[in-house]
């Protein structure tokens, strides 16, 4: 592709925050785009992702930078919409268990070094820097806060997008059921819907979630996958002081806009079971005990309260950086996949549109692509 033949109509397939955030950019630039989902919009990883804006700990440079302009869009957003609910930058507070995997020291240095702005707090300096926290569940070592960090609801946002998107002329077609991309003479010609029905584009966009890397097999294409399942709980609203994001040991909470919070862990997800049937077997003693977990590090010591939950897959690539761009293959095929949707969201839709309507390939994407994992490069 190139500048002199930009496409008059993309097919998107994923109404989580990549498909919709590259179709509502799309718009914006003046390109007819049908958005088709499975069911209804934000009914994948989008609506059960903890949903934390950082580029805390350790990364490669090339992802730290993109994150790094992920969060940047936010902040944008956050100017547009100063009095949202579903969008804050309150900090984010980390600690690590206390043994020998504690890193808290190093990744301070590290932070401190690549000017991510961070702060190595005592327990007992916490309730300085950031209200609702027990200090007597944070670890010796101390936790690193990091003031820009926040969160965001996606649900929130996708609705938000969903709404500008229609208001330029987009068109999203929910319940559709699993869609495929059609490939007619080595190239995307449009998207086939799972009764059949097919839709013309110029370009397609698959940005599926945890689906992703099976429709691309289906074209002969492989790309890693590493996907877990994923398990959020939402609580109740309850009145209490926290505001920002905590990724501790044993549980990662986040406000919500209604006065609840979102839960989740890593011992959480492993108790969860797939069952012959493929849906998800979740104990209830793995949501009391995220529920316990929550508690014991918030300040107070509040009784939380279940008010739903979601489980189901989160998009990790095998390797677990994100995945970019059109297949090497396939041309006008696009793909969006990667466990980072909400601190990326923003600027991958803005990336993507701008590729797939210039077929200029931004360097920000470069270590991303697809074709990664093709034979030759693996």
């Amino acid at each position: 592709m190139n500048a002199f033949n930009k496409p008059s109509k993309v097919a998107v397939i994923g109404g989580g925050i990549f498909g919709v955030s590259t179709a509502v950019h799309l718009a914006r630039l003046g390109i007819a785009t049908v958005l088709i989902n499975d069911g209804p919009l934000a009914n994948g990883a989008s609506g059960r992702s903890l949903a934390w804006l950082n580029s805390a700990r350790k990364r490669s440079d090339a992802y730290h930078r993109l994150r790094l302009a992920g969060i940047d869009r936010y902040r944008t957003l956050a100017a547009r919409y100063p009095d949202a609910s579903w969008l804050r930058f309150d900090g984010g507070l980390t600690w690590d268990p206390d043994d020998t995997s504690n890193e808290i020291a190093e990744v301070f240095g590290y932070e401190r070094d690549l000017g991510y702005h961070a702060q190595w707090l005592a327990p007992e300096k916490i309730a300085g820097a950031t209200p609702g926290v027990d200090a007597r569940a944070v670890t010796p070592q101390g936790a690193i806060f990091n003031p820009g960090e926040g969160w965001v609801d996606l649900p929130s946002l996708i609705d938000t997008l969903a709404r500008e998107f229609r208001s330029l002329g987009g068109e999203i077609v929910t319940e559709a059921g699993r869609a495929t991309v059609d490939i007619e003479s080595g190239r995307a010609r449009g998207i086939v819907m799972a009764d059949g029905r097919r839709r013309a584009a110029d370009a397609v966009l698959l940005a599926a979630g945890g689906e992703v890397p099976a429709i691309v097999a289906e074209a002969g294409q492989h790309i890693g996958d590493a996907t877990p399942v994923a398990l959020l709980v939402r609580t109740k609203p309850i009145r209490h002081r926290l505001k920002a994001v905590l990724n501790t040991p044993r549980v990662a909470i986040r406000p919500t806009p209604n006065g609840g919070f979102a839960l989740d862990s890593a011992w959480s997800e492993e108790e969860v079971s797939i069952k012959p049937d493929g849906s998800y077997d979740v104990r209830q003693s793995t949501l009391d005990g995220l529920l316990r977990e929550a508690s014991n590090v918030l300040e107070g010591n509040p009784s939380l309260e279940m008010e739903d939950y979601g489980v189901g897959p989160k998009p990790i690539p095998g390797d677990g950086e994100p995945v970019f761009g059109e297949l090497p293959s396939i041309p006008r095929y696009f793909v969006a996949f990667s466990h980072s949707g909400a601190t990326l969201g923003l600027i991958a839709g803005e990336l993507l549109a701008d590729e797939i309507a210039t077929g200029h390939r931004h360097p920000l994407l470069a270590g991303f692509r697809p074709g990664r994992f093709s034979p030759s490069q693996r």
